[in-house]
């Protein structure tokens, strides 16, 4: 009797032994050999994934063999690294190894997805986009612009201007909600911070009426060395209680029914965006502003100007009286229009450009 113990204690620790040597070859050999791929792989780990159904698709997708994945599972619970991965879409190199692919999954370092959009863009032009990205997961088709504000967690507020215009990087499986939510974020940390350096004595007192002026602001700019001159524009014409006359909002007023050309019919338009009629700034923003326009707004260059208009190339002529300023028009809105260039040029005789 004593003899057979001894035999099966002799044959446990045998197989003991082979199951070790086999898992120390299957550890120096195979954990630590490439994967059989010749391209860089792409792997996702969805929500509340365990790294034993990981390992059986590597094995289905042909990455592991069963040894391989059933020593590379063990070697993670023992390292207490099994519960560690975390979830989301992964790139692997080539000569990955499973070792490798563990700390990988381990650490974290899920594929950055990337959208931009530019400042100066509207809102239906960022929600365009949105709906058209491919990275993104779409919650909102089928929401109206103006109650997507609600599904952010931001009931009764304009959405317009609300959004920082930048690059954003996101994990896949990103929401449009969450993006929308991550870039308004970005705007109001980024006003926040811009109205602390404002100037003293401007035409409005809140932060909100700055982020409306740099819509603006953003929207008539040509040349980002300019910003600070139409900023001072504007703010000398809302001391003085003039209209801003900014053909923008004209624009921003009739939407989509604008066709690329402002005629004076438009500039009579019905719509308190419109300030050929209206005096102060839009109810909103008409665009989204980037932190230099937001700058400009509340730090506008000092000055005499009251008008500018553009000369071609994104440049604009500043003038501090209306006559300098119709003479700059007849230079360089009316050379090509004869009959409008002479009854200008009869009103204002003196004028540089009617010689």
């Amino acid at each position: 009797m004593l003899r057979f113990i001894r035999i099966i204690i002799m044959l446990i620790i045998l197989v003991i032994t082979a199951i070790g040597a086999g898992g120390y070859w299957v550890y120096e050999y195979k954990l630590k050999e490439p994967l059989p791929s010749l391209n860089e792989i792409s792997y996702t780990i969805h929500p509340n994934m365990s790294l034993s159904k990981v390992a059986m698709e590597l094995m289905d997708k042909e990455l592991m063999n069963y040894p391989t994945a059933l020593t590379w599972v063990t070697l993670a619970r023992i390292q207490e690294k099994a519960r560690l991965i975390k979830a989301g879409e992964y790139s692997v190199p080539v000569n990955t190894t499973p070792l490798q692919l563990l700390e990988i999954f381990v650490n974290g370092k899920t594929v950055q997805h990337a959208f931009s959009f530019p400042e100066g863009w509207n809102f239906r032009q960022l929600m365009a986009a949105i709906r058209k990205s491919p990275y993104l997961v779409h919650t909102l088709e089928g929401v109206k612009n103006e109650e997507i504000m609600a599904k952010l967690g931001y009931p009764n507020q304009h959405p317009e201007g609300q959004f920082y215009p930048d690059t954003y990087h996101f994990p896949k499986g990103t929401t449009d909600v969450e993006f929308l939510q991550r870039a308004y974020r970005v705007m109001q940390k980024t006003l926040e911070d811009v109205w602390k350096q404002k100037n003293r004595n401007l035409p409005f007192k809140t932060s909100k009426d700055a982020l409306i002026l740099a819509s603006i602001i953003e929207k008539e700019t040509g040349k980002a060395e300019e910003r600070v001159q139409i900023a001072g524009v504007f703010v000398r014409r809302l001391q003085k209680g003039m209209l801003l006359q900014t053909d923008p909002t004209v624009i921003y007023a009739l939407a989509e029914k604008f066709d690329g050309d402002i005629r004076k019919k438009d500039l009579r338009v019905d719509s308190p965006y419109n300030t050929y009629r209206n005096k102060g700034l839009p109810p909103t923003p008409i665009a989204m502003p980037g932190r230099d326009a937001l700058l400009a707004a509340v730090q506008p260059a000092e000055g005499t100007e009251l008008f500018f208009v553009a000369k071609g190339k994104g440049a604009h002529h500043f003038s501090s009286t209306l006559a300098e300023h119709e003479c700059a028009v007849i230079a360089y809105q009316l050379k090509g229009k004869s009959s409008r260039y002479s009854t200008q040029c009869k009103r204002y005789p003196n004028c540089w450009a009617c010689r």
